[in-house]
Order: C-alpha cells, then sequence, then structure tokens
C-alpha cells in the first residue's frame, strides 16, 4: 500500500468511527503560545533603547502594551486605543506601540515547534482542525501572510476582534460549535491560559493546557486520538 492509500484509508477510517459514543471528531487551537510564537522584543530591537524595550516586555505591563492590545483583541479600532493610549502614556510611548502594530509580523518569529506536523497528522487521521484566536481584526492578517501553511491547513478560524466578544467567555466558544457545525464532546480546544482552558469545558468542549507539541499529543492520545 502506498503512503497516499495509506493516508486516505487511516483518514476514512477515524471518520468512520467519529460518529460512535464520545469519539474526537474535531480539534481548535489557540493562536499565539499555541500555534504561533509571539515575541514583541524582535519587532522592536534596533528601532528603540534596550532599556525602554525591558520595560515595555515586562510582564508587570508597565507601558500598558498588554492592556492595549488586549483592547483591540476584545474588537477595539486601533484608532480609538492609540487615541487613549497616548493620552495615558504620552506620545513618545505611543509611537513604540504604534510601530509594533504597524510592524506586527516583526513579532511572530516562528510556529510553535512541532505544531504544524500535528496539524498534518490530524488532518491525515479524519481530525479536522480549527482556530480560535484572541487577536485583533486588525493585525490578525499578518498571522496567515507571515505562515501561508496554516490557512490551508486549519479549516476555519475565528478572531475575536472580528467578532467583537472573546476567550475565556462561554460565547465565543458557542459561537464555535454554530458556525463550525461541532458537537461539544466531539472536540478537544488547545489553550496556553488556564482560564480559556476553563471557558472551553463550561460550554462541554474537552480544554486542554498547552505546554508544547509533545504533550499535546499525549493528551489526544488520552482522549483516543492516536497521531
Amino acid at each position: 500500500m502506498n503512503n497516499e492509500t495509506a493516508t486516505e484509508t487511516s483518514g476514512k477510517t477515524a471518520a468512520a468511527t467519529a460518529d460512535a459514543g464520545d469519539a474526537i471528531t474535531d480539534v481548535i487551537f489557540d493562536f499565539c503560545g499555541v500555534l504561533l510564537e509571539l515575541n514583541y522584543r524582535p519587532c522592536l530591537e534596533g528601532h528603540f533603547p534596550e532599556s525602554l524595550i525591558d520595560q515595555v516586555c515586562s510582564d508587570r505591563d508597565v507601558y500598558g502594551f498588554y492592556t492595549a492590545e488586549a483592547r483591540m483583541d476584545a474588537g477595539e479600532d486601533f484608532a480609538m486605543v492609540i487615541k487613549d493610549y497616548e493620552a495615558a502614556y504620552g506620545p513618545e510611548l505611543a509611537a513604540v506601540y504604534r510601530y509594533y502594530i504597524e510592524h506586527y509580523d516583526n513579532a511572530l518569529p516562528k510556529m510553535i515547534d512541532g505544531m504544524e506536523s500535528l496539524l498534518v497528522d490530524l488532518i491525515a487521521a479524519g481530525i479536522r482542525v480549527w482556530g480560535l484566536t484572541n487577536w485583533s481584526a486588525e493585525t490578525f492578517h499578518f498571522a496567515f501572510e507571515r505562515f501561508p501553511r496554516l490557512k490551508v491547513l486549519l479549516k476555519d478560524t475565528i478572531v475575536s476582534g472580528a467578532e467583537h466578544m472573546h476567550k475565556p467567555n462561554a460565547d465565543i466558544f458557542e459561537l464555535a460549535l454554530n458556525r463550525f457545525g461541532l458537537t461539544a464532546d466531539h472536540c478537544v480546544f488547545f489553550d496556553d491560559t488556564a482560564a480559556n482552558v476553563e471557558g472551553a469545558d463550561s460550554v462541554g468542549i474537552h480544554g486542554r493546557r498547552f505546554v508544547n507539541a509533545q504533550t499535546a499529543r499525549a493528551d489526544l492520545s488520552a482522549l483516543g486520538v492516536l497521531v
């Protein structure tokens, strides 16, 4: 049996058993921290003082970058966010935030190791793969422009900023189930944030905290998905 035939047979076998019991038919993935790396520093280095970048990238959110981005992820327009940001932090820091948004692709250095092959293996096994991300509608295009293979592999993606709803709230998970035509207990959702995993669990989806591709495979195996 050649590889193409073997893959086709594997996919048909998985699909044939997918409707039985609680078999997993679909896996939904968060983007940043799961499918893609997000790192402010490479985007800003060489353009602003290192001491300023250290403060911007601090987990303490000294200059409100994470807060401003979260507003965009929830659907607010950049024009309004940058206006408020400048009022709060001044024009110099607003210029840094503006540069970051305009060069967002440089903050996406690569796909997480092993994740492209996991998507490929899931598809070969007859499992459908989807995206669900907290991301601004104004910058999300950078993800698929920088990683066009990802757009090909995912059947569809819900972007919080375009929907004006966001994780961990139940409504965005319910939207995903309805729009994609999925049954909650036949789905797995991977996210690197515990609250978002709990949000998936709240609507009956099998939420799993993402650590790396290897542990994701182990989590899937425990649910009967052998890839």
